[in-house]
């Protein structure tokens, strides 16, 4: 810290706040600390009282706050992500458009170990609307030195993205309905309209939906028939219980399905499934997806719409915090469920 005369201080960093008093009119910071001397500023600090004034003596090899914090949120983001001006030290991070967002918590860890330095975001794996504020980075004091912003920035650039937005795809879905009491009429699906919904909320919509009964024969040709319309994923519902004639997973596995997984540790939704048919996407969904407000379904859909292969360390993984609390008012995303 030193003190130079007002005139000379342009470009330099102040070191405290400077308080302004206009009798009767107004009492405040007139800067703040951190603020850098623009050249517009001299003569209002003239009218202030201040000839002379504290700066840091910014040496060679030390960064600003306002500087630190733009490069290392520039180093973290895809394009798909908004950068605000500086504000008190801070950056934060906006979506560009509506998407999933996805955190290398890897890089994001290795970041927060370095001193002086901090990088806050959302949850991985959630959607976020276009605008929404997704993360912020700031250095904790006033100047730091320039190594931990390039350490930062290797970090970056080794690790890829470390917030990122993956465009949800307007997929094409194939829905098959099992249960003889809604094929034979006795019943009405209830299904289907939660599915489309769903759906819609992401940007896709239903292509065709195929009514059977609780036949693997029917089931396993109602996939056939919609693979030959070329959707992009396929929707099973019901039968996916263990009842002599919840035959679902049959059918899926004898139409050529690859399961990753038959059974999840979330609640609502253990007794899902996930499979693919070259690459093509296909959910077992079980009762709950129709009468709960949130349940796996939400957890996966959105990852596999952006482009994820679903394996089964993903589903694994969703035991911590895969159960929903049920609340009166549903918060979802913003809430623990499936925040590993």
């Amino acid at each position: 810290m030193k003190v130079v005369p007002v005139r000379e201080a342009i470009g330099m960093v102040l070191c405290h706040d400077i308080t302004q008093i206009i009798p009767g009119k107004f009492k405040g910071v007139a800067f703040k600390k951190g603020h850098v001397i623009q050249g517009e500023d001299v003569d209002k600090l003239l009218d202030i009282g201040k000839r002379n004034i504290y700066v840091w003596d910014l040496k060679e090899g030390f960064l600003h706050e306002n500087d630190a914090a733009m490069r290392m949120a520039k180093a973290a983001i895809s394009n798909r992500i908004d950068l605000t001006l500086p504000k008190e030290g801070k950056v934060s991070l906006k979506a560009k458009q509506k998407g999933l967002l996805k955190i290398n918590v890897k890089a994001l860890d290795k970041i927060n170990d370095i001193e002086d330095t901090m990088f806050a975001t959302l949850h991985t794996d959630i959607v976020v609307e276009s605008e929404m504020v997704v993360g912020g980075t700031r250095i904790i004091p006033l100047v730091t030195e320039e190594t931990k912003v390039v350490q930062i920035e290797e970090i970056c650039k080794k690790e890829g993205p470390v917030v990122e937005i993956l465009p949800l795809k307007p997929m094409k879905v194939g829905v098959i309905t099992t249960g003889s009491e809604i094929y034979t009429g006795r019943i009405k699906d209830k299904f289907g309209p939660v599915i489309i919904d769903k759906l819609e909320e992401l940007g896709g919509c239903v292509e065709k939906q195929i009514l059977v009964s609780d036949s693997v024969d029917m089931i396993k040709d109602a996939i056939d028939e919609l693979l030959k319309l070329k959707v992009d994923m396929i929707l099973a519902t019901g039968g996916m219980s263990v009842d002599p004639d919840d035959v679902t997973p049959t059918g899926i596995k004898n139409a050529g399905g690859n399961i990753i997984t038959y059974g999840a540790p979330t609640l609502p939704g253990a007794m899902f499934l996930m499979a693919y048919i070259n690459d093509i996407p296909i959910m077992g969904l079980p009762g709950c997806v129709m009468y709960s407000k949130r349940t796996i379904f939400d957890l996966i859909l959105p990852r596999v719409m952006a482009g994820e292969k679903i394996d089964k360390k993903s589903i694994r993984r969703l035991g911590h915090s895969g159960l929903c609390c049920n609340c009166d008012v549903c918060n979802f995303p913003n809430c623990s469920f499936g925040k590993w």
